[in-house]
């Protein structure tokens, strides 16, 4: 590894152009480093945690993010008022936005992630498999080109084989993407990808890949710098998944062992530099039952899951972007980095599980973390702040690490146990029903966990079981006199947190 010390290229105070969890975890990092923030705010987030917490705080626009964190224009006029030399887009929004990068170097300032270029080219899924193929990774077999003709759909289906896959070429998370098992259904699925990612997106072309099946989603940690240096900072699982969005990540996965792990590490390092990446980023791979790994994309930011990274190796990835983005060589070895442990992420949303994952809005009117070994809680709100219809339902990411990954599903129990929350339906019940699973514990899962061993009876079956004792609506009776309105199947009041804990999960 070469150890150049490049140009210095100072960072003196950073806009983060995001909010709730992700922009307060970036600025604590700032804050360590001794770099001033400045968050940039809707009308309805002035007095969230994130904006309260900067060292500067400036309101950009409505509460839609259309008006506000989506305003380029906006964002980069917090940089000239501030004096901020640099922005963090954190994750969504405009972290994979090539045109907004673009205008934030034109505008004289530093953009704390990947090259434009980089984005343009990981950001569309057609040429990110062109850019991967020339290195020689792993791919599923699917069509060459964007798919735009339903009659050229047909063929190229009958000739990858069913089942398959149709995908959008632009966007993720899920959106425009169908499986389709039977060919008589391959029309009108194909035009309602086309539909969703022509409004999602506004590019409604797709293209059509073998859908794997039984496939574990697992990807990799990567670290560049503008040097030619890379590490690869092992993998996360990812599998555990409701409509194509991640819920529970762990690392590292159950299924690697040491050779597949350094296999899909330097694959992930050569999906990198066929892109002439610089910065944080995450190459996502399927791996098939007989432990094939096929390149799925590469997320050209930060992701949500990133803690249980951090939590293995001891990293802070906020800051190995930071050093980064001022020019640095990057100062660790593939040899000097180890798995220390296991790590296990919930992502809390507030979501009505039952009901089939719906968001869930309204006020949180209680909000008691756990602590403890091992235990971490990215939130990004408070008790008294409302869930929004205008932005993401995400309250927090609980993680737990510990020795090995029975030590840390122990933990992550635990903590669920303790999280008190009031007001809104959550996803903590879930994430403790997938812990307790036979198919989690032994680690003989796939993305098809919530289909194959979840629905509202088994869920409902399960909150009602004599050894967890979660006796929700009895719970919530007892602590009626001390607890303020909620609905009747919401956690324990602020009155009796302890007591109430205890009670819900005693034998």
């Amino acid at each position: 590894m070469s150890h150049v010390t490049a140009p210095a290229r100072p960072i003196s105070k950073v806009v983060v152009a995001n909010r709730g969890e992700i922009a307060l975890r970036v600025m604590r990092t700032l804050r360590t480093m001794g770099i001033p923030s400045v968050a940039v705010h809707s009308e309805v987030d002035g007095t969230m945690p994130f904006a309260r917490y900067a060292d500067e705080a400036i309101l950009i626009g409505p509460a839609t993010a259309s008006e506000s964190y989506l305003v380029f224009d906006r964002i980069l006029e917090a940089a000239k008022v501030t004096g901020a030399d640099a922005i963090h887009p954190g994750y969504g929004f405009l972290s994979e936005n090539a045109e907004f990068a673009e205008a934030v170097e034109q505008a004289g300032l530093t953009f704390i992630g990947p090259r434009p270029d980089s984005i343009r080219t990981m950001g569309d899924k057609l040429s990110a498999k062109e850019a991967v193929a020339r290195q020689l990774v792993p791919l599923v077999p699917g069509s060459d080109g964007e798919v735009t003709d339903l009659d050229e759909a047909e063929r190229l289906a009958a000739e990858i084989g069913f089942p398959v896959m149709v995908k959008a070429s632009a966007g993720g998370g899920g959106k425009g993407m169908r499986v389709v098992h039977d060919p008589a259904r391959l029309r009108g699925e194909t035009e309602r990808a086309m539909s969703e990612a022509r409004s999602a997106f506004g590019n409604g072309a797709v293209f059509l890949e073998r859908f794997v099946t039984e496939p574990r989603h697992i990807e990799i940690q990567v670290l560049c710098d503008a040097h030619g240096n890379g590490v690869h900072l092992f993998e996360r699982e990812c599998s555990i998944q409701r409509r194509h969005q991640k819920v529970v990540e762990e690392a590292p996965s159950a299924l690697l062992d040491d050779e597949l792990r350094s296999r899909m590490g330097q694959c992930a390092l050569d999906c990198a530099r066929a892109c002439g990446y610089v910065g944080a980023g995450t190459v996502e791979f399927l791996v098939d039952s007989d432990r094939n790994f096929y390149f799925l994309e590469m997320n050209t930011r930060l992701q949500v899951e990133h803690p249980v990274t951090e939590m293995i190796t001891g990293v802070d990835l906020v800051e190995e972007q930071i050093r980064i983005a001022r020019g640095e060589a990057l100062r660790l070895t593939q040899e000097q980095l180890r798995i220390q442990g296991h790590a296990i992420e919930l992502r809390v949303y507030a979501e009505d599980v039952p009901a089939g994952f719906l968001p869930s809005t309204g006020v949180l009117a209680t909000h008691v973390v756990p602590e403890g070994p091992g235990i971490r809680v990215d939130a990004g709100v408070e008790e008294g702040d409302a869930i929004s219809i205008h932005y993401d339902p995400m309250i927090s990411k609980l993680c737990a690490h510990g020795m090995d990954r029975t030590q840390a599903i122990e933990r992550l129990r635990r903590a669920i146990d303790e999280y008190l929350i009031q007001g809104l339906e959550t996803t903590l019940e879930f994430g403790r029903y997938v812990l307790d699973h036979e198919a989690f514990e032994s680690g003989k899962f796939d993305t098809g966990f919530v289909g194959t061993h979840f629905d509202a009876d088994r869920f409902e079956a399960y909150r009602s079981d004599a050894r967890t004792g979660q006796d929700w609506a009895a719970a919530a009776a007892a602590l009626a006199a001390s607890a303020p309105p909620s609905n009747p199947a919401s956690r324990a009041s602020t009155g009796s947190r302890e007591a109430a804990w205890k009670q819900r999960f005693a034998d």
